[in-house]
């Protein structure tokens, strides 16, 4: 294998913004039974709405933190935590030729189910269409010659994440609240994901493949779908508890998705 297939922009970028692994973060996992779920959404794509676990998840966590844990909606800036003004959540979504990429929702705690398979609809069409702005970050970053990339790196993590300033394409809200990657798409049955450093998000939550296994139901012992889902956390403003909490109100929505239309 040539090297220059290993050597992409991404994986020089990677190599500028993360380092060897030294902070500590709080990763966990629960299995969902999420039977249910896919009868619910299998109703609503006969209906017409093509709906997915990626819209049920991301919309019902973002309805989490209006409701029930706005700390999940900090960034740190000068040292401080602070509230984002309104919940987004950024989706990870494949690109063509297999590269991943990112798009964001804005304000998902206000979104019906309707709007957020529209909006996600709308914005994957135009990220596949045209390089989207972490694509050009990416690229950009990953073109300029080592040790240089370092330097710019660092300078851009001070003056966005260290001291919140805005720069173009790089605002200390350009990530949304929230990270969410449906990588059972990809084949992947569970992942625990890394804490993008310059995307200064609380938490990022990934959901896996679904199968069918045995599950206890009444105390009997039923075939039902499962799905694990996982989270990894900065711990500097989310602690066990919050993730708990985030769980607990995924499974009544998993349990009765119709929640989310109310």
């Amino acid at each position: 294998m040539e090297n220059s297939s290993l050597d992409t922009a991404w994986r020089r970028t990677a190599s500028t913004i993360y380092q060897k692994p030294t902070d500590s973060k709080i990763v966990g996992s629960v299995e969902f039974d999420v039977t249910d779920l896919h009868a619910f959404i299998q109703q609503k794509r006969r209906d017409g709405l093509k709906l997915t676990p990626t819209h049920i998840f991301t919309v019902a966590t973002a309805r989490a933190i209006a409701e029930k844990i706005p700390e999940m909606n900090s960034f740190i800036r000068r040292g401080k935590v602070e509230l984002h003004p309104q919940i987004d959540a950024m989706v990870s979504v494949l690109l063509p030729k297999g590269q991943m990429g990112s798009v964001k929702l804005e304000k998902v705690d206000e979104l019906s189910l309707e709007a957020a398979v529209e909006q996600l609809r709308t914005k994957i069409k135009t990220a596949r269409q045209q390089q989207d702005e972490s694509e050009k970050l990416k690229n950009g970053l990953g073109n300029i010659p080592w040790p240089f990339r370092t330097w710019v790196y660092r300078l851009i993590y001070l003056l966005t994440i260290r001291w919140g300033i805005s720069l173009p394409g790089l605002s200390t809200h350009r990530f949304g609240s929230f990270v969410v990657s449906n990588i059972g798409s990809l084949g992947l049955d569970v992942g625990y994901p890394a804490l993008f450093p310059v995307a200064n998000v609380p938490f990022v939550l990934i959901l896996g493949g679904s199968q069918k296994k045995p599950w206890v139901v009444d105390d009997e012992i039923k075939i039902r779908t499962i799905m694990k889902v996982a989270i990894a956390m900065d711990h500097r403003m989310l602690d066990a508890s919050h993730g708990g909490q985030l769980f607990a109100y995924l499974k009544r929505i998993v349990k009765q998705p119709s929640l989310l239309e109310m």
